[in-house]
């Protein structure tokens, strides 16, 4: 067995990094196009945070620390957060001290670039997964908590099956109603871009401002985003195939919090999942919710089910 070596991600490492990626987070594969697109793409990428481990020339550890370079929104450049996306061991390489190292790299790195703060995984744009995955990674689970990662709060990924999905009479007769009180509900357009990005970015969350801005310049169609407005006001919307142009994967999706208990969330979700069977897709699924939120409840009263549930954990550094 040879000694184990320690260096940073070098130009023609991403085959190896992909392939024990794929043999060892198998919950999550990941291609060589994904990986290009969500981690050597990404404005924030620094070399230095993509930590390797090496048995001769075999690859047998890798972890990710990001900090952000560019801003979400505005100047915001959150200075003291850095995030750790994924990490993985080779399996004949497990409990040796190799992750310990490449995390002990990583938050060094972080604290030279002044973060005070690491969380997994919880990173805009480009996560992989919200947080661990403990039922399908227990080893990664107990890996951060021995490390002193703390679970800040945890979210659940929903799917539903569309293949006999019709809009039930009731929310049909909801929309006819609101629409009798001034409200509309159709798809984007060109003039709503500006008024739609703002609104997502600065009453919700600015990553949902960005995938929409960067997902249409993607080619996403315009006829995937449902928008709701009351008189000359836009008060919702909702969407599909806004991250990683998938189709399938639901959202963003939100209601001006004043518009709330209306029922315009249910309206703009039946509506979109309607567009969505129409285009001959047969699910829906998102990665991120609170499942006792009031969304969470609402997806699961029309339909979907958790599938997946993570914790989002942190530690100061």
């Amino acid at each position: 067995m040879q000694a184990i070596s320690f260096r940073t991600y070098q130009p023609g490492d991403e085959p190896a990094i992909v392939a024990l990626w794929n043999r060892r987070l198998t919950k999550d594969l990941m291609t060589r196009r994904r990986f290009r697109n969500l981690v050597l793409l990404d404005p924030n990428f620094d070399p230095q945070g993509l930590r390797l481990a090496f048995e001769g020339e075999e690859l047998v550890g890798c972890l990710y620390a990001v900090r952000r370079l560019l801003p979400m929104v505005g100047t915001e450049l959150e200075p003291a957060h850095g995030w750790i996306p994924f990490f993985f061991t080779a399996k004949h390489r497990e409990r040796q001290g190799i992750a310990g190292r490449l995390l002990q790299e990583a938050i060094e790195f972080l604290r030279e670039c002044g973060r005070t703060k690491v969380f997994f995984s919880s990173y805009a744009p480009n996560y992989v997964v919200p947080g661990i995955d403990a039922e399908h990674y227990p080893e990664g689970k107990l890996f951060l908590e021995k490390n002193g990662f703390a679970r800040q709060y945890s979210a659940v990924a929903m799917d539903m099956s569309l293949v006999d999905f019709e809009i039930p009479d009731e929310a049909a007769e909801l929309k006819r109603t609101r629409i009798a009180e001034g409200y509309t509900f159709r798809q984007a357009e060109d003039r709503d871009l500006y008024e739609l990005i703002r609104f997502a970015s600065d009453v919700f969350n600015p990553d949902w401002g960005r995938a929409i801005r960067e997902g249409i310049l993607q080619g996403l169609p315009l006829e995937q985003i449902l928008i709701a407005r009351r008189q000359q006001t836009l008060v919702g919307f909702c969407m599909h195939g806004g991250y990683e142009l998938v189709r399938e994967r639901f959202g963003p999706f939100g209601v001006d919090p004043q518009e709330q208990g209306k029922g315009l969330g249910k309206i703009l979700l039946y509506d979109c999942l309607a567009n969505m069977r129409a285009q001959a897709l047969h699910g829906a699924w998102f990665l991120w919710t609170g499942e006792e939120s009031a969304a969470g409840r609402l997806y699961k009263k029309v339909g979907f089910r958790t599938t997946r549930r993570f914790d989002i954990v942190w530690k100061p550094i």
